[in-house]
């Protein structure tokens, strides 16, 4: 399949994460990565705008009984950038994992804007 839009991680927050699962979990990561990538419509099972950040967005796993979150946002309309994951054990996300991604984002653009990041 074609790529619709190109998956990059902003330092290590991601890896961090991802490299924390087993290897089925990190399998099922990487198919949910691979839909965010080649659909042109991304449905919100797996991809889900966060009401009240403008611009974050979280991408949505599930595998057996865990859900796993992780924040993106897009950059110059195709580029999805990969914050911090963590693994959801409420109905609700996390009011601290939400700002810690919108602290993240904010230094992502701070520093693209800065030049230190292409």
């Amino acid at each position: 399949m074609d790529r619709i839009r190109e998956i990059k991680w902003y330092k290590n927050y991601f890896m961090d994460f991802y490299l924390q699962r087993t290897e089925k979990e990190r399998l099922k990561i990487q198919y949910t990565l691979k839909i965010v990538e080649t659909q042109k419509i991304v449905p919100t099972r797996f991809l889900k705008k966060i009401e009240g950040v403008n611009g974050l967005y979280e991408i949505r796993v599930e595998f057996e009984s865990n859900i796993f979150r992780i924040f993106c946002c897009n950059d110059n309309g195709s580029i999805i950038v990969l914050f911090n994951g963590f693994q959801k054990k409420t109905q609700k996300t996390p009011t601290d994992e939400i700002q810690r991604a919108k602290r993240i984002m904010d230094d992502y653009f701070n520093d693209k804007r800065n030049g230190r990041i292409n």
